[in-house]
């Protein structure tokens, strides 16, 4: 039993030399549309891919998870700069207090020092914790479903290859059309055949 076709297509790219004409303008593309089990695609030139009336992006929900990992990337690396000039500032600031004080201070300070790299630690680990596996990278939507119209001319166009892939399949098989008799067929042929010879013979020597 074959399951009904998926309206979902993942956009290729094919290399400049092997584009070919757009479905919709006609125009060379070297972007193609093809679905997931490989039954149906065609060439299209991506600015249709921007045309809601044509088709709706399905991974947007990718997208949007991979602005979330940038911006948590960004937050990170905010912390983390945040942090490093904090500590420096502190680090500065208790050198010029300090000065020749003894090393308890000293000691104090390498304690505090301690204490902001765990937060910072602790903060970073919070951001990290986050994230999700790594997703390949997207450049923009890769999977479309053809608003409905679009989608019907797509099933017709393979319907009607079906249609004439099946005619081509009957006008190959042998016994198709009747074959031409022959006298094993019929034994009263040949002699029909002959007397009629001789008939026609017989009035032509009158």
């Amino acid at each position: 039993m074959s399951t009904s076709p998926k309206n979902l297509y993942h956009r290729r790219l094919v290399a400049e030399p092997a584009a070919k004409s757009c479905w919709i303008c006609y125009k060379p593309s070297s972007t193609v549309l093809i679905t997931p089990d490989q039954d149906d695609y065609f060439y299209i030139c991506p600015g249709h891919l921007k045309d809601g009336k044509f088709a709706i992006a399905k991974d947007a929900e990718d997208l949007a998870e991979k602005k979330r990992k940038e911006d948590l990337d960004k937050e990170i690396e905010s912390v983390k700069k945040e942090y490093e000039e904090k500590m420096k500032k502190k680090i500065d600031k208790k050198q010029k207090e300090s000065g020749e004080k003894d090393k308890a201070e000293s000691s104090s300070a390498e304690k505090e020092a301690d204490e902001a790299e765990r937060e910072k630690e602790k903060k970073l680990k919070e951001l990290e914790g986050k994230k999700e596996p790594e997703k390949p990278k997207v450049d923009g939507p890769r999977i479309f479903e053809l608003q409905k119209n679009f989608w019907q001319m797509r099933l017709q166009k393979k319907r009607d290859a079906e249609v004439a892939r099946r005619n081509q399949q009957r006008l190959r098989q042998p016994g198709l059309f009747p074959s031409v008799p022959s006298n094993e067929n019929f034994p009263g042929f040949s002699a029909y055949h002959t007397a009629a010879g001789k008939g026609s013979h017989a009035v032509s020597s009158l």
